[in-house]
């Protein structure tokens, strides 16, 4: 992931406050299954998400799993979901009805509506930018914000390792045959190779001073601006109107309560 990927206005901001305006447009919408709250949600997501700046290719390839598991979901609801209405089919244990459709719907609207500016937002995201933006803003402990980058940033070298260690085993003759056998001894290894180098990384963080019980200083001030307000409010925004337009056209579908 790189930020190069998004060269939009929204690819700019501050990571918290993508993650904030994420989090205001998922939150309202999980409490209603409903095809439009999640559909006018949907609806007004799209100029966010073109603003983001991302390239086609790279905008179907990182939202690739939605477009997966948004139409299982609604295939699995579909045929499984709960009974209402005129039953339009019916094999063995399968039964599709008119509400169970309706709510395959709105699980599928709300799937998209809920993860494409959630993907969108973050494939923009520096990893040290939101490090800084979560212990200077968020105020979260900055030795546990420290060392969850640093494990991140660790997490590009595992392929190599993975390569290295079976080129290694297959030149002496380790594991040879059997793809099984040799997939778990090199996973183990990998397992023992990450526990040594995570326990070298904290012993040099702590030699640094890291772990120190004094105020620390950043490198970089993070802060938001009013190009971050804007954003959170635009995906309260989203929500806000998106339940209301649901509440009164009267298709409103609480998770919880009588319905």
């Amino acid at each position: 992931m790189s930020p190069a990927d998004g060269r939009g206005a929204v690819a700019r901001l501050n990571p918290v406050a993508k993650f904030a305006a994420a989090l205001l447009i998922a939150l309202p919408l999980v409490v209603t299954v409903d095809a439009v709250s999640a559909g006018v949600a949907l609806l007004l997501e799209l100029p966010l998400v073109l603003s983001a700046g991302l390239a086609w290719r790279t905008f179907w390839l990182r939202t690739l799993p939605l477009w997966i598991g948004a139409p299982a979901t609604a295939l699995t609801i579909a045929l499984y979901g709960e009974q209402s209405g005129d039953v339009l089919f019916e094999w063995l244990f399968v039964r599709v009805s008119e509400g169970s459709l309706a709510l395959a719907l709105a699980a599928f609207l709300r799937v998209l509506a809920i993860g494409l500016p959630a993907v969108v937002l973050f494939v923009t995201v520096d990893p040290t930018d939101l490090a800084d933006g979560l212990a200077q803003i968020v105020r979260l402990p900055a030795r546990f914000v420290l060392g969850a980058l640093a494990g991140m940033r660790m997490l590009g070298l595992l392929a190599d390792d993975w390569r290295a260690l079976s080129l290694a085993r297959r030149a002496r003759g380790v594991a040879d045959s059997g793809r099984v056998r040799r997939a778990l001894g090199t996973a183990f290894a990998l397992f023992v190779l990450a526990i040594r180098r995570g326990s070298a990384l904290a012993t040099a963080m702590e030699a640094r001073a890291f772990g120190a019980p004094v105020r620390r200083t950043w490198a970089r001030e993070s802060r938001l601006g009013p190009g971050d307000v804007l954003l959170m409010l635009v995906g309260l925004a989203i929500s806000l109107i998106a339940l209301a337009v649901s509440i009164a056209v009267g298709a409103f579908n609480p998770i919880f309560g009588p319905r």
